[in-house]
């Protein structure tokens, strides 16, 4: 291989490093151990690591997996099937992506859903691309200040490299600006608007009238969904949009220190050939049985790459089944009635906080599900340090210098009365 590439030696492929960067030295690799002996050393690494309970969401719920999904995840004809490409092979692999779209179609009233993304940030970027490749000779997306951080962050960072130009629509009174949305949709080169379903504040926004005057200024209207929450609030699609993107984490998949997650994308079905990534359809086969095929494929090894939609999912197969699964099991009221337990225990610890007199409320009107946010009249280091200390990770500082707080059906009543303690004794 050497010879065949031009280079005598392997430190050749290297000679463009500088040598100071280059370890000489020898490895200090530990010597060989038994099994029980490597189990021994990963459980006391992870003892360093004490769990604590989680009260913060931002975009990553600690919502409960049922048992059930990672037997059927681990299955081999689903763990290791790597692709559907060949469908006279892959039946299973085709049969629950095709569920997976359907799931999501129902969950977010959209025609059309893709067989997933790399996460809901990244989903979001690509949204911001559809749109302007869907309102050809516009450059511009608005994006909602509400939205959270990271999914802002992302998309600035795809828009820069893509020359798109993203204008942000402030908040008032803790949800997107709609006064603010009119006036930037004067300017002729906006093609979508991204706006938050349920907002980094945890507010359940009121959209009504944003689909009409997006449309009328020739643009696109993306709404970024807790997919969870679409159980009890309305769909993007009963909002008028055009196109729903989110994460697909709070459907079961653990928080597992950052990955791996799912992206969601589903659009009205004028648009479907924009779509990026893989769309999964039902036919017959030669004996009249139904069966499944890859019905589109936008990706880059298919096509000519400056004509592609962009995105590759291979790995998200793999999480799509994950919240098949959980989605299959939950059902409607299974589903709603995580969104109930949420909701009071999410408004028993807002009131418990408020009832400390640490805290002044914010954004009293709003209706929010899970997720809240106060204003401290305490060190907010000092209050994470005591939740900390007694075993909470909560009170996530907001950029503003809110504090926020989140409730999932996993937390009991003697969690939240304890961290509400905590609080106490400050």
């Amino acid at each position: 291989m050497l010879q065949r590439i031009g280079v005598s030696s392997l430190d050749d492929l290297y000679s463009d490093v500088p040598s100071d960067f280059i370890f000489k030295g020898e490895y200090d690799l530990p010597d060989a151990l038994s099994e029980q002996q490597v189990r021994d050393f990963f459980e006391g690494l992870a003892a360093k690591t004490p769990r604590k309970t989680v009260f913060v969401g931002a975009g990553a719920y600690d919502h409960y997996t049922p048992a059930v999904i990672p037997q059927i995840t681990s299955r081999s004809e689903f763990l290791t099937a790597y692709t559907p490409y060949q469908c006279e092979i892959s039946q299973g692999t085709l049969r629950y992506i095709f569920e997976y779209q359907t799931m999501i179609c129902n969950l977010t009233g959209m025609d059309v859903s893709n067989a997933s993304m790399y996460d809901g940030p990244s989903a979001a970027a690509e949204a911001v691309r559809f749109c302007l490749a869907c309102t050809r000779k516009k450059s511009k997306v608005l994006l909602s200040s509400t939205l959270l951080p990271h999914v802002v962050q992302t998309v600035l960072s795809y828009a820069k490299w893509a020359g798109t130009q993203i204008e942000l629509i402030g908040s008032k009174d803790g949800q997107t600006d709609f006064d603010a949305l009119c006036n930037a949709l004067q300017d002729s080169t906006v093609g979508g608007v991204l706006v938050p379903s349920v907002n980094r504040f945890g507010i359940v926004e009121d959209h009504e009238g944003f689909a009409d005057e997006v449309h009328k200024a020739g643009a696109l209207l993306v709404e970024y969904c807790d997919p969870s929450t679409l159980a009890v609030v309305k769909s993007p699609a009963e909002w008028g949009a055009d196109l729903a993107v989110g994460d697909g984490q709070p459907l079961g998949i653990p928080l597992c220190y950052g990955g791996p997650y799912v992206g969601f994308m589903a659009c009205r079905s004028e648009y479907m050939r924009k779509l990026p990534g893989r769309i999964v359809g039902q036919t017959l086969d030669a004996q009249g049985r139904r069966c499944f095929v890859l019905t589109l494929q936008a990706r880059e090894q298919h096509i000519r790459r400056e004509k592609a939609t962009s995105n590759i999912c291979s790995n998200q197969s793999l999480m799509a089944l994950w919240v098949t699964v959980y989605l299959s099991l939950m059902g409607p009221r299974g589903l709603k009635q995580v969104n109930d337990l949420c909701w009071e225990g999410s408004h028993r610890l807002r009131d418990g906080l408020l009832a400390t007199g640490k805290f002044e409320p914010l954004f009293e009107d709003k209706p929010f599900i899970k997720e809240f946010v106060l204003k401290p009249l305490c060190d907010v280091h000092k209050l994470q340090q005591a939740l900390s200390d007694k075993g909470f990770f909560a009170a996530l500082q907001t950029e503003e210098g809110y504090v926020s707080f989140c409730v999932t059906e996993k937390r009991t009543r003697k969690e939240i009365d304890a961290l509400i303690d905590v609080v106490k004794a400050l």
